[in-house]
């Protein structure tokens, strides 16, 4: 495998998830959900142009998984449908991969609203981080994340993610240009305590 597609395609497994590449069939299941969640997810995602209903359909999903599949074979990214019992409920994509002396990438996510508090994005972003500081072959993941929204803040606080910058106005989203708060973490943060998934485990044991 070359260093582009280090670690890719992978099927994450804990428990009752899973996290897999897009499937062209997982069209309605991805226009149904995403209907369904606008008013969950809208207030944090970047503004498309036309409406949430226009821009969720099964075609819209069709062309999104082109450009993923295209993103994924050059390297770039690493596209996870994220699954509970099966089932599609959500998504994690690492993104914008660099390699060679950088070898960084970000996280984004989210999941349907009936399924928030099963610990389903904690437990993705914790597979999804210990997967690529080993075979993905990275050093640092990167999240960002708005200042209001505080759920998405504490899963990665919680995990072990730090604080690091304030990007003003750094994505346009919900008809305005929003700050986001920077978190990171690096191998050597990871490896120092076992994993990213032990952490997980233990927190969600808390629970």
């Amino acid at each position: 495998m070359t260093e582009e597609r280090m670690g890719w395609p992978v099927v994450l497994t804990e428990g009752r998830l899973s996290l897999r590449p897009y499937k062209r069939s997982d069209a309605r299941a991805w226009s149904d959900l995403r209907r369904a969640n606008e008013g969950w997810l809208s207030r944090w995602e970047p503004t498309s142009l036309g409406s949430w209903h226009d821009t969720h359909t099964v075609a819209s999903f069709r062309a999104l998984h082109r450009e993923l599949k295209r993103t994924a074979r050059a390297g770039t990214a690493m596209p996870f449908a994220v699954c509970w019992d099966g089932n599609f409920v959500g998504q994690l994509t690492v993104g914008n991969i660099v390699r060679r002396a950088f070898r960084s990438a970000y996280i984004g996510y989210w999941v349907d609203k009936g399924h928030a508090g099963l610990g389903i994005i904690p437990t993705s972003v914790a597979l999804v981080v210990d997967h690529c500081f080993s075979r993905g072959g990275l050093h640092r993941i990167e999240v960002n994340i708005q200042p209001d929204n505080r759920p998405s803040q504490r899963v990665v606080e919680k995990l072990g993610f730090r604080k690091e910058a304030l990007h003003e106005r750094y994505l346009y989203i919900d008809g305005a240009w929003r700050d986001h708060i920077g978190y990171a973490v690096t191998m050597e943060d990871v490896l120092e305590r076992g994993g990213m998934m032990e952490r997980a485990r233990g927190l969600l044991k808390a629970h």
